[in-house]
């Protein structure tokens, strides 16, 4: 039996997932009626500690990040409303990488009866995941508040950074600009405040995709609330972002060594930029995105019933 709403009141919401990539994603202190709390979950996580955190919790509703990690059968009998958040790239058309292979690979061990609906990152690999699980909505994944900060001024010279781990991708676009410039790049080891207080101290904020092949990171929108120029390879979807307004657009290595460079000898001349791509960052702030989200997902409910419970 699930917990009852209640009338008005405050609604509990459990958010399961890795600490390290997805607090960053989360509800962090009540907001819009909701009282959030994080539960640590990860691939092989001990599914059972897992239940009895969240019983102790009594959650309305759980919301959880990369479903295809959850054991099968595990929320069966947790009476709360689950909401899946699918987080990885999946194939797009007949062709895809090998990497997207391997990630539609792990989707198909999810369980579809854990969940009552599930959303994606991104709506354009909602044919792929329809394979395993029906899509009920597309948005990008939320950002914590505490990322968000004022527009400050470039630091001389200004402060640049690329935070994910190290492919051969990455390092080919990254190469000429480390020899050109001071570009710091952390491939592992920061999350939580580590992470927030690194961000808040540069400029400027890198992004490139894990392998050839388009995507929308959320890194790109952390940037964003943190006030950074932002500087990206070409993103798909775009989820209402402009590249050349909110962000720069680069296509290759040579594009962004020039770009790094323009930053350096002018770094006052994508001021604009930095301010419409902060004002744009509003749209993912967590504590907007998900009391919306979660109204529509009980109205959804509500109105057509789930198979789960």
């Amino acid at each position: 039996m699930r917990p009852r709403r209640p009338h008005g009141g405050p609604l509990r919401v459990a958010f399961v997932g890795q600490t390290t990539f997805f607090a960053a994603c989360a509800l962090e202190a009540p907001a819009g009626g909701l009282i959030p709390r994080f539960f640590e979950f990860r691939a092989g996580g001990d599914g059972e500690a897992l239940i009895a955190g969240l019983r102790d919790f009594v959650p309305h509703v759980a919301v959880v990040f990369r479903p295809e990690v959850v054991p099968p059968g595990l929320f069966a009998e947790l009476p709360a409303v689950t909401l899946g958040f699918l987080s990885e790239p999946l194939p797009r058309g007949e062709r895809a990488h090998a990497d997207l292979q391997r990630r539609l690979r792990d989707l198909r061990q999810t369980d579809a009866s854990n969940f009552d609906r599930v959303v994606s990152f991104d709506p354009l690999i909602a044919e792929a995941a329809g394979e395993v699980l029906a899509i009920w909505r597309s948005l990008p994944l939320p950002v914590a508040d505490r990322f968000f900060a004022p527009v400050a001024p470039m630091a001389h010279p200004p402060r640049m950074l690329f935070v994910g781990r190290s492919t051969p991708h990455r390092e080919w676009l990254l190469a000429p600009s480390k020899l050109d410039h001071d570009v710091l790049h952390v491939a592992f080891g920061v999350s939580g405040d580590e992470l927030v207080e690194l961000l808040h101290r540069h400029d400027v904020g890198i992004n490139l995709h894990n392998e050839n092949y388009p995507s929308f990171e959320n890194r790109v929108s952390m940037h964003l609330a943190c006030g950074h120029l932002v500087i990206s390879e070409d993103l798909d979807p775009l989820h209402g972002l402009e590249p050349g307004i909110d962000y720069l657009r680069v296509d290759n290595a040579s594009e962004l060594r020039r770009a790094l460079q323009a930053v350096m000898r002018f770094p006052r001349a994508h001021q604009r930029v930095r301010i419409r791509g902060r004002r744009k960052a509003e749209q993912f702030r967590a504590s907007r995105v998900y009391p919306r989200l979660i109204a529509d997902l009980l109205a959804d409910l509500d109105a057509f019933g789930s198979e789960r419970l």
